[in-house]
């Protein structure tokens, strides 16, 4: 991702090692009781979104599996990307970790617990979009509610911002699958793509040095004759 190396990143996150019959992984929260952590993980779980914004990664977004017309959407465009692209799928487990994303994923929490992130717009969420979310004087993200503070306070979303920092901000405004979470694409910005790059170079050093040929390489300037 640091590379903006041209790939899509499809990471199906169920908060356990579902495939290997059940044991704790690294989204996995703390005190989760699995056949690898009979007393609990002591792990403190890691942000995914987070990680590949300190990454800066050119297209990082997040959403579930309860929504197709989102994840379709959100697919779509993680495609058409050209540079690496990470998306986060909330995905249920049913056999070994049952209900893990029920508290704001299931149809009834949706509207009070998923932050829908929309370029342009600012970011609020609620049943009558009565809450919002504003960047406090620590810089950090911070829910309120829109009567308390008024919608010019609100933070507008924007993708393309070329400072991760903020985007970072909005990935950290909940620390598990229990608190209003934000979904949709955090950051799209237009880098030039790692191969495309290197490419570049390569037929800039063969128009200089010539065919770039193995066998031309291997005797030229300085060789050594060895009696």
């Amino acid at each position: 991702m640091r590379r903006n190396v041209n790939m899509t990143i499809l990471l199906f996150n169920n908060q356990i090692y579902g495939l290997t019959k059940g044991q704790y992984s690294p989204t996995s929260e703390v005190g989760k009781i699995t056949k690898s952590t009979p007393m609990g993980s002591v792990d403190q779980p890691f942000n995914a979104v987070s990680v590949a914004l300190g990454a800066e990664a050119t297209f990082v977004a997040r959403t579930h599996d309860m929504d197709r017309k989102h994840m379709q959407e959100t697919f779509r465009r993680a495609h058409e990307h050209r540079g690496s692209s990470l998306v986060e799928i909330f995905q249920n487990c049913n056999v070994f970790n049952d209900g893990a994303f029920a508290q704001i994923t299931k149809k009834d929490k949706r509207d009070s617990m998923l932050i829908q992130l929309t370029h342009g717009e600012p970011i609020r969420f609620g049943e009558d979009n009565e809450f919002g979310v504003i960047s406090n004087s620590q810089g950090n993200a911070e829910i309120v509610k829109v009567a308390d503070v008024g919608e010019p306070a609100l933070i507008v979303h924007d993708e393309n911002c070329e400072d991760p920092s903020l985007a970072f901000a909005i990935s950290r405004i909940s620390s598990g699958p229990y608190e209003p979470t934000p979904v949709g694409v955090f950051r799209e910005v237009q880098r030039p793509e790692y191969a495309s790059v290197v490419n570049q170079q390569i037929d800039v050093a063969r128009s200089q040095q010539g065919s770039g040929d193995i066998s031309d390489l291997l005797n030229s300037q300085p060789t050594w004759e060895v009696a």
